[in-house]
């Protein structure tokens, strides 16, 4: 370990026989001797090659463990070393799709490690994590030898995190995203049933066995100690067979969970409607802006590209030749999903899609807010790509626009920024829904004198219209 302060990963604190650490630039896993056991099970069997060939779970190999880190509470017996994941999200952060396909994901590795003789021990979408539209499950540590007759242990947490959250979109078009964020546990059995009490609700797929049933049950037993719960259940024989058939059922009732969003202002932007491109600016502008772009990004390789604001991930697809990877946010919910979906198509390792509004994201989170980290302790990347966006959060969001500039300053990397005037359609249109002289920061001139506070401008263009101005900036020593 070269003699270097080494410690945990924060959020790893919840697996007794495991913790995540980084060393040398190395994503590390140490394990006790119940985990190294569990491990080498996994290791030495045929699925543990189907998985990581396939690209379903992440790339993991045992490392000398000499010298290894004192942060187990007892010896570390076995040390691995896992592939980097470009970027870590989180479930709220997921459009509808992406929880949707990482349900599935979760349930195929149940069934899949059942055959093998193998069974996991939870199920939480935070071990899921993203190679651009493909799912990948990052625990190794989850898996552990398949016991005849106990139950699924992780059948709860797999209702909690996964299936309620998706039903609640599904069937009562709320978005799940802020109940995620708002409990990193999810949504309770108790709290599944009040939200599916009315009697329409209570007749649809799953509501019946997965929520009220389950509620039932948890109620029967809240008063039961866990061992003797334990011995009613195992009296119920749970074989194998049990098991798989549930997680085959869940398997057919998540895929046919669905989200129709419709139509919202950002989900036809961009599109050709009557032989015309549906956006607020000429195709004589748009050229430009794309010759401007390709241009910023050819001038060097960059590891990570944030697209804030990426709507039909135009820019994040024009950009990706330079760059290792990028992550595409979007406030719009559908228009995230649609671009998720897109990707997934393509098989677009490259591309993270994820959903957020930069005026309220993403916080620290869970156990002593060091859980999960808060999205600007994630990002660091080497270019942002600010288009089309500073009004939105400016006018749109309340943000006094200095903030806007000062805030993208922040975070110390290259961008590329466009200004959209105020002659400009949509600008007009935000400003004419606020009250008069609120947003009278809201100026070039003004822009222009920030923007050169914080930044070197290496280039600056105006489109054709003379309504949207673009620069190329970097952050100043």
């Amino acid at each position: 370990m070269g003699g270097n302060a080494v410690e945990a990963e924060p959020g790893s604190f919840r697996d007794p026989d495991g913790r995540v650490f980084v060393a040398d630039g190395q994503i590390r896993r140490a394990l006790s001797e119940r985990g190294a056991a569990d491990w080498r099970s996994l290791r030495d069997s045929a699925l543990f090659g189907e998985l990581t060939a396939e690209g379903s779970l992440v790339a993991t190999t045992e490392v000398d463990a000499a010298g290894a880190p004192g942060i187990l509470v007892g010896e570390v017996a076995a040390v691995l070393e896992h592939e980097r994941i470009p970027f870590i999200s989180w479930p709220y952060e997921w459009t509808f799709g992406m929880l949707q396909d990482a349900a599935l994901l979760q349930l195929s590795l149940i069934e899949r490690a059942i055959g093998a003789g193998l069974m996991l021990k939870d199920a939480t979408p935070y071990n899921v994590q993203w190679r651009g539209a493909q799912p990948v499950f990052v625990d190794v540590g989850s898996f552990e030898p398949l016991r005849e007759g106990e139950p699924w242990a992780g059948y709860r947490q797999f209702c909690m995190l996964y299936l309620y959250p998706l039903m609640l979109q599904a069937y009562k078009g709320v978005p799940f995203q802020p109940w995620l964020r708002g409990s990193v546990d999810g949504i309770t059995p108790a709290e599944a049933a009040q939200i599916f009490g009315s009697g329409r609700d209570k007749r649809r797929k799953g509501v019946f066995g997965h929520v009220r049933m389950h509620n039932r049950l948890e109620q029967r037993y809240s008063e039961t100690k866990g061992q003797e719960v334990q011995k009613d259940l195992g009296k119920a024989g749970f074989s194998t067979e049990l098991i798989t058939n549930n997680v085959r059922k869940l398997q057919k009732l998540v895929r046919g969970l669905t989200y129709e969003g419709g139509t919202t202002q950002w989900t036809e932007y961009g599109t050709v409607s009557s032989g015309q491109t549906v956006n607020t600016y000429t195709d004589a502008d748009r050229d430009v802006k794309d010759s401007f772009v390709s241009r910023a990004a050819a001038r060097r390789h960059r590891s990570l590209v944030w697209d804030v604001g990426a709507n039909d991930a135009r820019y994040s697809r024009l950009v990706l030749p330079y760059a290792d990877y990028v992550v595409a946010v979007d406030a719009d919910l559908q228009t995230a999903d649609r671009v998720y979906q897109e990707m997934k198509g393509e098989g677009q390792e490259k591309i993270l899609t994820l959903t957020g509004n930069v005026t309220d994201p993403s916080p620290s989170l869970g156990w002593r807010n060091l859980e999960r980290a808060s999205f600007e302790e994630r990002m660091n990347p080497d270019l942002i790509l600010a288009l089309a966006v500073v009004h939105h959060i400016s006018i749109a969001g309340n943000v006094p626009l200095a903030e806007v500039i000062r805030w993208l300053a922040g975070f110390d990397s290259s961008m590329v920024v466009e200004f959209p005037t105020r002659e400009d359609p949509m600008v007009k249109s935000l400003i004419a829904a606020k009250r008069e002289g609120i947003h009278d920061d809201y100026d070039l001139p003004v822009f222009e004198r920030v923007l050169e506070e914080c930044f070197t401008v290496t280039e600056r263009e105006e489109t054709p219209s003379g309504t949207r101005v673009l620069y190329e900036v970097e952050p100043r020593a």
